[in-house]
């Protein structure tokens, strides 16, 4: 009797996700709820566990395939396996072809270019993202260290080996010595790097160009001073931690001050659906966080119901989940508007585009001491601009001044979000 492995849902409107690589072979012993493979879709990547234990006895979809929700993965029957399932096969097979003669081009130089191909170079236990990334720069997988799951070697990994050039097997120099007319060409094309989008760049790539050509988009500015609050959270911030077990940071103050300005300005909160206009009475925060696959954003949901310390503890865990790769499909869906601090990499001052459907997103920046004209006085203060990109189709420009207006008012005084005026 076998048990079969299905894609399970993915989350609202994903349809497919891409099998980027398998933890297991066939024949090999699982266990219950032992990750099998791993599947990109075009938000996160997710692993897929066994569900029951026994052999893994079928892969039916291969890595680099597209597979649909529902789709048959892989088979599972009953028996005890192999023990030592993927560590031994890669060194035997590396030992038993004996390659080292085939990369020498004096008799066959044709021959040299398929040598990154070859079985001998280890790239069969490769993710096809890092695979294609090793086989085009013809780099040895032995060479590269993996950072991926039980020490594979991921995309990133063989991208970093490649910009580096410790990676390159000594059959990319006699390559390059049988083109001895192309040396010029050569040289250019070392210059350069082909790497296929991921899935989820492609994806960030397509829906920013679709926000662009769907929302009236505008962007507004203003800055705040953030004396008070720097000082607020000085004063306050190891006392805050003691009792809540994490850190005082300015976020949380951002977002209970969008929460203040969206319930003055509901537009802002709203979205476009065909011809009408639909108007949320709670508020699902997204907050980008930026990962080595791009930029994602988790969505802190009911941030109204919320108060400082909630907001700080669901920020923070989406943080670690982010940069450990473990984001649901849920964790990334239902965001009514969006913060991204720019100012965590310098960045003085951006217009960010807006999160389609949502019809506004808040754009923070580095704080940065600047003079400024206090009580017709010159006094330094450190200072932060702030950009609200809005869809002008549903939000006017009087409503997007005041928002942020509001915002910066909240901010500015914060006693202001203690007593929610």
């Amino acid at each position: 009797m076998s048990n079969e492995i299905r894609v399970p849902a993915l989350g609202e409107s994903i349809t497919e996700a891409t099998i980027a690589q398998w933890y297991k072979k066939p024949g090999d012993a699982v266990s219950v709820d032992e990750p099998l493979c791993e599947l990109e879709t075009d938000k996160v990547t997710i692993e897929v566990p066994a569900h029951v234990a026994g052999v893994l006895s079928e892969i039916i979809a291969k890595e680099g395939e597209t597979v649909e929700v529902g789709a048959l993965l892989a088979s599972i029957g009953e028996g005890q396996g192999t023990t030592a399932p993927a560590a031994v096969e890669p060194a035997a097979v590396e030992a038993a072809p004996a390659p080292a003669p085939e990369p020498v081009s004096e008799a066959a130089p044709v021959a040299a270019p398929v040598a990154p191909s070859t079985p001998s170079t280890g790239t069969q236990d490769l993710s096809p993202a890092a695979r294609r990334v090793v086989e085009e720069h013809g780099l040895a997988p032995e060479m590269i260290a993996g950072t991926g799951k039980d020490g594979r070697i991921t995309k990133e990994d063989a991208v970093q080996a490649a910009q580096s050039g410790a990676a390159t097997p000594s059959s990319a120099p006699a390559a390059n010595a049988a083109a001895p007319l192309a040396s010029q060409a050569v040289a250019v094309a070392g210059q350069e790097e082909r790497v296929k989008m991921t899935r989820l760049r492609k994806t960030i790539a397509s829906r920013l160009k679709e926000s662009q050509n769907t929302a009236a988009q505008l962007t507004t500015f203003n800055e705040v001073d953030m004396s008070a609050l720097m000082a607020l959270r000085s004063e306050y911030k190891d006392l805050f931690e003691k009792k809540y077990g994490v850190r005082l940071g300015f976020m949380g103050f951002f977002v209970r001050a969008c929460v203040t300005a969206l319930r003055e300005i509901p537009a802002v909160n709203a979205e476009i659906s065909g011809d009408e206009i639909i108007y949320k009475k709670y508020v699902n925060m997204g907050v980008a966080v930026g990962t080595e696959k791009g930029l994602v954003v988790p969505v802190v949901r009911n941030v109204q119901d919320m108060g400082l310390a909630e907001i700080e503890q669901a920020i923070g865990n989406y943080g670690r989940k982010a940069r450990d790769g473990q984001l649901a499909i849920n964790d990334l869906q239902g965001g009514t508007f969006t913060i991204s601090n720019g100012g965590v990499y310098g960045s003085l001052m951006s217009t960010p585009i807006l999160n389609m459907p949502q019809s506004g997103i808040l754009g923070m920046h580095k704080i940065q001491q600047r003079p400024m004209a206090v009580n017709g006085e010159v006094v330094v203060r450190p200072m932060m601009y702030l950009a609200l990109s809005y869809d002008h189709r549903i939000v006017d420009g009087k409503e997007a001044v005041t928002f942020l207006v509001r915002v910066k008012e909240c901010l500015e005084t914060p006693e202001r979000l203690l007593l929610d005026i």
